[in-house]
Formats: structure tokens, C-alpha cells, sequence
């Protein structure tokens, strides 16, 4: 049995190469503060009765809601059909390239474009969210 290494610290907890080390002295950085923690907050009982901020939960709703229900509905059609219709989806379109193929290769590139059309309404959402919280000064 060898000695350990007296530079390896592994086995030590709160030893200097841990991530978190215990009983780190100071204030917590900003982004790990608590919403109890963090005293400059909002008021999120005025934020919540605002109208901004319902406008902002419907933007999201209307599309959210839709998107998820259409990824499924596309998602689990290839499976369904494959199921119920296996001629149908046998059927050469090119070479050994059946429909199956082609739906399936379809799903890529449906949800880029689901993902591009979120990113685009996000950026929306963004503004809408930074204009709410214009409205409202921080205690």
C-alpha cells in the first residue's frame, strides 16, 4: 500500500480543489441569491396583478400551447402510420427511400424550424418582459 499524495485533496471534503468548498466566507454571488435573500427585488404582487404581465403569459400561451400540440401530433404520426399504413409508407420515392424515410427526415427539420420560430418569439417575450419591469423600480 503506497502513501498518498499530499497534493491531492480528493478525499477531503471542503478541501481547496472541491467546487463548492463549505463555509466559503462572504456574500453570495448575485445569481445564487434566493429570492429571500436578494433584498433589491421586485414587487412581484404588482408585477403579477399587471396587465403588461398578463399580456406577456397570453404571448407565450398562444404560441407555446400550439407548438407543443403540433411537435406531438408530427411527432407520433410517423409511428401511427408506420402502424396502420405500412404499404403506404413502404412505398419507394427514391431508389431504397421510402416515405417512411422522408417523414422521418421531415422531423429534423420540423423542429428546426419550431426551434427557430421559438427563438423568434422569445426575443419578443424579452422585450415585452424588460418593458414590464421598466414600469417598476426595484425596493
Amino acid at each position: 500500500m503506497s502513501t498518498p499524495d499530499p497534493r491531492d485533496y480528493t478525499p477531503d471534503i471542503a478541501a481547496p480543489t472541491d467546487i463548492a468548498p463549505l463555509g466559503r466566507g462572504g456574500e453570495k454571488p448575485a445569481h445564487e441569491k434566493t429570492a429571500g435573500e436578494d433584498g433589491g427585488g421586485y414587487d412581484w404582487e404588482r408585477i403579477a396583478n399587471d396587465s403588461g404581465f398578463a399580456a406577456l403569459k397570453a404571448a407565450k400561451r398562444r404560441f407555446i400551447l400550439p407548438a407543443t400540440i403540433f411537435f406531438f401530433v408530427y411527432y407520433m404520426t410517423l409511428p401511427i402510420l408506420v402502424g396502420f399504413c405500412p404499404a403506404l409508407m413502404k412505398t419507394p420515392v427514391w431508389g431504397k427511400v421510402n416515405i417512411a424515410y422522408l417523414f422521418a427526415l421531415s422531423q429534423f427539420l420540423m423542429t428546426w424550424t419550431l426551434c427557430a420560430l421559438y427563438v423568434r418569439a422569445a426575443r419578443r417575450w424579452d422585450i415585452m418582459n424588460t418593458e414590464l419591469l421598466a414600469r417598476f423600480v426595484p425596493r
